[in-house]
């Protein structure tokens, strides 16, 4: 097992989970990405658009500077350079995959920040049910793309 990697596993979800609880706090607004995206580019309520700006920036932001300083830091899979999720199918196959999460977001009414990190955390047993249907249907993808399509 890679105790470095457990470690900023955790480090990273503890940060997560006090995003939320300042947001929660501070704002009184769910950390749920598709929703602040959501209101960002649909909505654009008068007023409400900068603490967006700053959390989506603040999400493209960390990982490129991890990225940038070259000091390893993040990268889990412990090969210099070696980034994980790298992309394993072409552009085309990515942005068919992009809009389907985002119908998912919008039919589920939230995403996985949301229901999974916040909702759960409030223990709504909407996220509760909405958490169950998108890691199962997760488990099962990768099941069939694995071990069924080949």
């Amino acid at each position: 097992m890679d105790w470095m990697a457990s470690i900023q596993g955790l480090i990273g979800g503890v940060l997560i989970g006090l995003a939320a609880v300042w947001l929660m706090a501070s704002l009184g607004r769910i950390a749920g990405i598709s929703g602040i995206v959501s209101g960002l580019l649909l909505d654009r309520p008068q007023g409400d658009s900068a603490w967006r700006v700053a959390f989506v920036a603040g999400l493209v932001s960390g990982p490129l500077l991890l990225a940038l300083t070259g000091s390893g830091l993040g990268n889990v899979v412990g090969q210099p350079g070696a980034v994980v999720g790298e992309p394993v199918a072409g552009v085309t196959t990515m942005l068919i995959a992009g809009l389907l999460v985002g119908i998912g977001t919008g039919i589920g009414s939230g995403c996985t920040s949301g229901h999974g990190v916040c909702g759960l955390a409030r223990l709504s047993p909407r996220s509760l049910a909405a958490t169950l249907t998108f890691m199962t249907a997760a488990i099962v993808t990768v099941f069939v793309v694995r071990h069924v399509g080949g």
